[in-house]
């Protein structure tokens, strides 16, 4: 039949190789043979024959085309996927006659396609022949790539001889001594792609495994070799066994099929997402902590006489007692660390230390780790974004989607209770999703819409740009106002108490957060005001405005710090740290735009659950925002990104704050959320999140801390780069003094001269990294036409088996007309005789 498939061209079984269409002259050749043949059998009892047949509809072989009604037979049309097509000519109005030749029809019947399913002793049989065939290859080549992809047979498939002589026992037992003799891996393939029921697939592989061990244990086999094959057995039993476990500790599995099954693929794209970025910041933990926090910690600088005594507050300033500790750049020491070293305090070397203590150049680890750091998840990010782009921009027809959801994507290992209703819902799900797809893809428009819509979409623009627009504003000035009352502050030394001093640094990120919390409130009640067909337009629309608002407080707060705070360092004491000050700022924004998370989960979800029930006595809930709340993931991932200069331990925060969001958005949205009213399906939902995160916020976090490193002056107090002009001029004096002390190292130079000082290299890796993703869109392109003409091609072969079939039914009634000439004459003269 002719319908639309889906191809998966990364199934192992296509790169076998497929057989060519192409080479099917002998196919027709058979056709034609078959037609002549069939049309010398002609013979009233075959009129008299179809006749009986159509008068007995209700016949056990049923399944035979003649035995449909016209409105049925019409439906079961060969390569047909419009049923108001009216130019197929007379090949395709002939197969839509209600009765047809006893010879056609047993042509049809016989026909591989027609067969498959009802004889279970045929496909034994078909399987056996199989089974033989991969057998003899197999004494050429252990592999079995020229096996047939299809689990059911075609025309030009392997030869499928029946044999009705034999029972169907001694089918079976040909076909199990034939998978005896074949490899564990192709009897596995084999068995799981018989068309039978599992129970069937079961029977055979224990009679198989029974032969197999009796033929084993009639065999005589040395001690030896017996210990070794029962070896090789526990071995694979037990690494079976373990990736079953490690399959089970996989994070979060449970909880995302519940999300999946009852909020469908954009809800569950948020958590993924959200899993995604906890990995990210898994990864610098372990790099940053490894390499710079645990070597500071084991040998601590000097501590001061005046520390701060800790007051609660710094959990939400991150000043006060947390300003002198690891979690800030003005910590880390500026000289080698020494084993010899007395009371493992960090201090300039003395000369008791030798040669042969252990030394660790912290500046230099404090440099190579921040750009380690950067340079490995790039390589990350671009691998997952090329990943992303081969799953997700593929040809997903809904009609071929809709016939694997229904028919391949039940699970039958699952028989736990709950763990069939997730799946169970998940599969609805899915459905629902895909014929949501299917259904917006036939809704038309008029003119007079369009022009409406045009002119609200454009409103909504400007209302959402302006909106962006002001606020931005209001941050830039407020920023400039807040940082020259803190200068005021530090000259005049007035004596407002230090607590309030401390309280009073947390008003910017208030209004950046409550901003962020507010606005795209704004947008959501705009896109509904603009009345989206498209839920996954509205999906997007509003991700590309809360988009636009992010980067544009980004791009305002970082010129705040590496312009005005920076800059104020020479002139102001409170300034001297200011990479520290940077830090805490960071930590302060990521810090409360956790807590306003909170407060708009328990605000806008709870409370509004709570009044819509209790209240208004309506079971109407919030529905779950993923633009916004996927926009918040990546602001808070670029301002950790932002922090790895200036607070190497900032990634520890973020994990805790990731870790706690996932439960309390994981619990809100079942509680208090309610699926779409309309399904919709966001195939490449999670592409446009990594690339989101890869090129505005990547790209801009280390072009910010690479201007930093570069550009701007080091503090002259504090940190690992103090007394040099700028970070890259302190790595470079660091190697040429390690290179004086052993000559051996002379390689770092070098390699720090031309790797990076030298800024071409910069530019070419990022071009590489360009190239690698174009090209991967563009395999993605060329296996897009692949599966094109795939489908065109399994059209064609449908349109085929139409034109064989016609024709052949065309012979018969040009024998058939003759013959009811002669008849009816015979008639006349007799009734004239009479």
């Amino acid at each position: 039949m002719a319908h639309n498939v889906n191809f998966d061209l990364s199934h192992p079984r296509v790169e076998a190789g497929l057989e060519s269409p192409a080479d099917e002259e002998g196919v027709h050749d058979s056709f034609s043979q078959l037609i002549a043949e069939e049309s010398q059998k002609e013979g009233p009892s075959d009129a008299i024959e179809l006749q009986y047949q159509q008068r007995n509809p209700e016949d056990k072989d049923r399944d035979n085309v003649a035995y449909l009604s016209p409105s049925e037979n019409r439906r079961w049309r060969i390569g047909s996927d419009k049923t108001g097509e009216e130019d197929k000519g007379r090949q395709t109005d002939s197969l839509l006659k209600d009765s047809w030749s006893s010879a056609t029809l047993k042509i049809l019947s016989s026909m591989p396609s027609r067969t498959i399913g009802r004889s279970r002793g045929a496909i034994i049989s078909q399987y056996y022949n199989r089974t033989a065939e991969l057998r003899r290859r197999t004494q050429r080549r252990a592999s079995i790539k020229d096996f047939s992809r299809s689990a059911r047979p075609s025309i030009r498939g392997y030869g499928v001889e029946v044999d009705t002589t034999d029972s169907a026992e001694k089918k079976q037992e040909r076909l199990i001594q034939n998978l005896q003799n074949l490899s564990a891996v192709d009897r596995v393939r084999l068995l799981k792609e018989m068309p039978l029921n599992l129970s069937e697939k079961k029977s055979l592989r224990r009679l198989t495994l029974q032969m197999t061990k009796q033929t084993r244990s009639s065999s005589n086999l040395r001690c030896c070799s017996y210990l070794k094959f029962h070896i090789i057995l526990a071995l694979r039993h037990s690494w079976y066994n373990c990736l079953s476990f490690l399959h089970s500790l996989h994070l979060w599995q449970m909880p995302l099929k519940r999300v999946s099954g009852r909020f469908g693929s954009g809800v569950l794209s948020y958590f993924l997402f959200l899993k995604t970025l906890l990995f990210f910041n898994m990864f610098l933990f372990l790099v940053l902590g490894s390499f710079l926090v645990v070597p500071q910690a084991v040998y601590p600088p000097e501590q001061l006489e005046n520390r701060k005594s800790f007051t609660g507050l710094e959990l939400f300033t991150g000043g006060g007692y947390f300003a002198n500790t690891l979690l800030y750049y003005g910590y880390y020491s500026n000289h080698t660390l020494h084993s010899c070293s007395k009371n493992n305090i960090s201090s300039p070397p003395k000369p008791e230390c030798d040669s042969k203590s252990l030394s660790y150049n912290m500046p230099l680890a404090y440099f190579f780790t921040i750009g380690l750091s950067f340079f490995v998840t790039c390589i990350i990010l671009v691998y997952s974004m090329s990943k992303s782009f081969g799953q997700s921009f593929r040809i997903d027809k809904s009609n071929g989607m809709l016939a694997m959801k229904v028919f391949c994507s039940w699970d039958f290992k699952v028989i736990k209770r709950s763990s069939v209703r997730l799946l169970s819902e998940n599969i609805r799900t899915q459905l629902k999703e895909l014929l949501g797809e299917a259904h917006h893809r036939h809704i038309r428009s008029t003119i007079s819409d369009k022009l409406v819509r045009l002119v609200m979409h454009g409103l909504g623009w400007i209302l959402c740009i302006g909106a962006t627009a002001g606020c931005v504003a209001v941050i830039y000035y407020f920023s400039d106002y807040m940082h020259k009352e803190q200068l005021k502050s530090s000259q005049n030394d007035s004596g407002d108490p230090e607590l309030l001093k401390e309280a009073s640094l947390l008003a910017l990120p208030v209004l950046v957060s409550f901003i962020n919390l507010m606005l795209p409130i704004l947008f959501q009640f705009t896109a509904w005001m603009e009345k989206y067909n498209s839920p996954s337009l509205r999906t997007f629309v509003s991700l590309s405005r809360n988009l636009i608002l992010k980067v544009s407080v980004l791009g305002v707060l970082c010129f705040h710090w590496l312009k005005r705070v920076a800059g104020s360092a020479d002139n102001n004491k409170a300034f001297k740290c200011w990479e520290s000050f940077v830090g805490q700022e960071l930590y302060r924004f990521l810090i409360i735009d956790f807590i306003f998370t909170l407060l708009a989960t328990l605000f806008g979800e709870l409370l509004w659950r709570s009044f819509s029930d209790k209240v208004l006595k309506r079971n109407r809930r919030p529905g779950f925002d993923i633009a916004k709340n996927v926009l918040d993931l990546i602001y808070g991932q670029t301002l950790a990104w932002l922090g790895l200069l200036f607070a190497p331990l900032l990634p520890a925060v973020q994990i805790l704050k990731l870790l706690l969001l996932f439960y309390i958005k994981m619990s809100s949205v079942m509680m208090n959320c309610q699926a779409p009213s309309r399904a919709y399906r966001v195939s490449q939902m999670t592409t446009i999140f990594i690339t989101l995160l890869c090129f505005p916020s990547f790209l801009g976090a280390s072009v910010c801390v690479t201007y930093t490193m570069w550009r701007l002056p080091s503090s002259e107090s504090c940190g690992p780069f103090r007394g040099n002009k700028t970070m890259i001029q302190a790595g470079k004096q660091r190697i040429v003094e390690l290179v004086k002390e052993n000559p051996n190292l002379y390689f770092l130079a070098e390699a720090h001269t031309y790797l990076v000082e030298n800024p071409l290299v910069l530019f070419v890796g990022a071009t590489i990294f360009l190239i690698v993703i174009y090209f991967q869109s563009q395999v993605v392109d060329g296996q897009r036409k692949i599966i094109a003409l795939l489908q065109e091609q399994i059209e064609n072969e449908g349109e085929d088996k139409k034109f064989l079939i016609t024709r052949l039914q065309s012979v018969h009634e040009r024998k058939r007309t003759p013959a009811r000439n002669l008849t009816s004459q015979v008639s006349l003269w007799n009734d004239r005789l009479v």
